[in-house]
């Protein structure tokens, strides 16, 4: 019973197709959450896959029912070993985005795990059934070699991530004595770059709204009336050209952090990015000035146009159109007040000359930026373990640049956050596609296993 034994046990996992075979039940499961009638799908995953998975393991398992959507419950699972171990908090989400069956390569079905060459590709392979499969492999992997864990261990899973985990933010504020741990270790999420094992500590912000500019109802011939009557469309891009500048630098200072803190920035150095053939050329010049890579995507925070519309753009007429409508969305870091973010627009548009922009607020897909300190002493654990399972230097991200309901865990519940991901940058997730390398799995199954073993073996320090 050691170490190597573990890691190796863990490495057996992917190579002798037992990783397949579980996620082709998982994945066979179309536990899309954006679809309306998919309650019975996600209580399926809960109750088939993960209750039968976590009661073998010894952990005690109930269905956590969501108050805000009820369609989308959670499954809490604990394992408890001793008062005065420590507690580790591990989450997943069992649901997936759309499927997209029929422009999958080589008319593979999404709803399949299916093996070509060295990727593995299925809806959810790794967002996010493969990633806390992974986990939880290794739990069971460090169970069975020792006999116990060494730790406690809190499970949740949930089924809402990718309509925006409405409902679990309650789920955490009503449970908070429940889910009260050390720490959370999860997987979500690319690597850095397919072949450097990666730990980040929280994710970026993301709030997102509309800028609307409405003059008048209907729209007036362009002939009789041009030069008479304001453009609508032609208002709201002048107010949305005064956010940034031509080379997308924000304007609106409250919307950036002002400095990069200092541990970030060292770790933020050494970090290099992956770029594969079939992704887009980025533009070193884009954004704020002086920073490049992973200190722009990571450390700073962004705005975006993500659609604009004003006329009839799919039959566009001889016509004046009296309102436009532009739904945008800030990216942004610990530094940023969230709850300055739309009043400082409306101060910065005013100041414009732009008090007929009307700022309307999305109903969801909001996320706190969060981020753990670096120099955690969880987050040595971490990378001292990753680095003795793989004999290479994890990049440690302060926080990645996507988003998750991070903030639960960070905020509501007050605990450090790590986070392990075991996909990479061109994974394909939320496209048609998705997949996960083989290699990356079984690299990732060892890491996890070695971690556990670690914890239990009380080097935490």
């Amino acid at each position: 019973m050691t170490r190597d034994t573990v890691i190796k046990a863990a490495g057996t996992y992917v190579e002798d197709g037992t990783f397949l075979t579980e996620m082709q039940a998982r994945l066979a499961i179309r536990s899309e959450s954006p679809r309306e009638d998919s309650a019975p799908d996600h209580l399926r995953y809960l109750n088939e896959q993960m209750r039968p998975l976590l009661e073998g393991m010894g952990f005690s398992c109930q269905i956590l029912p969501n108050t805000k959507l009820d369609r989308i419950p959670a499954l809490y699972a604990e394992r408890i070993e001793g008062p005065d171990l420590p507690t580790i908090l591990t989450y997943g989400h069992g649901d997936v985005l759309w499927g997209m069956a029929g422009d999958w390569k080589e008319n593979r079905s999404p709803w399949e795990a299916t093996l070509a060459g060295e990727r593995i590709y299925g809806r959810g392979i790794v967002d996010n059934k493969g990633q806390h499969s992974i986990n939880l492999a290794a739990l069971r992997i460090v169970l069975a070699e020792r006999g116990r864990l060494g730790f406690n261990t809190k499970v949740l899973i949930e089924m809402g991530e990718e309509s925006g985990s409405p409902g679990l933010a309650e789920m955490a504020e009503d449970h908070k004595e429940l889910l009260a741990a050390d720490v959370l270790i999860a997987s979500d999420g690319p690597r850095v770059s397919t072949h450097v094992p990666t730990v980040f500590l929280g994710a970026r912000g993301g709030h997102g709204f509309h800028l609307i500019c409405e003059l008048r109802e209907g729209a007036h011939h362009s002939g009789n009336w041009g030069g008479l009557l304001p453009n609508a469309g032609i208002r709201l891009a002048h107010a949305l050209a005064t956010i940034t500048d031509a080379k997308g630098r924000i304007a609106i200072r409250e919307w950036t952090p002002g400095t990069i803190p200092a541990n970030v920035h060292d770790a933020l150095k050494k970090i290099e990015m992956e770029f594969g053939s079939d992704d887009p050329q980025t533009d070193d010049t884009w954004g704020e000035p002086d920073l490049k890579g992973p200190e722009q995507v990571y450390g700073w925070c962004n705005f975006e146009i993500l659609a604009y519309k004003c006329g009839r753009p799919e039959a566009p007429v001889n016509a004046i159109p009296g309102s436009a409508k532009a739904t945008c969305q800030l990216r942004y870091v610990v530094g940023v007040d969230r709850e300055r973010i739309l009043p400082a627009l409306r101060e910065h548009l005013d100041a414009h000359g732009f008090d007929d922009i009307r700022i309307e607020p999305m109903d969801r897909g909001f996320f706190r930026a969060t981020r753990t300190d670096p120099d955690n002493a969880w987050t040595r654990l971490a990378v001292a373990s990753i680095r003795e399972t793989t004999g290479k230097e994890p990049a440690v991200q302060p926080n990645f640049g996507g988003s998750l309901p991070n903030e639960v865990f960070a905020e509501t519940l007050g605990l450090p956050t790590v986070w392990i991901p075991h996909s990479h940058p061109s994974c394909s997730q939320h496209a048609p596609d998705e997949h996960m390398m083989v290699a990356v799995a079984k690299e990732a199954t060892e890491m996890m296993a070695g971690l556990f073993w670690d914890i239990g073996e009380g080097r935490l320090q």
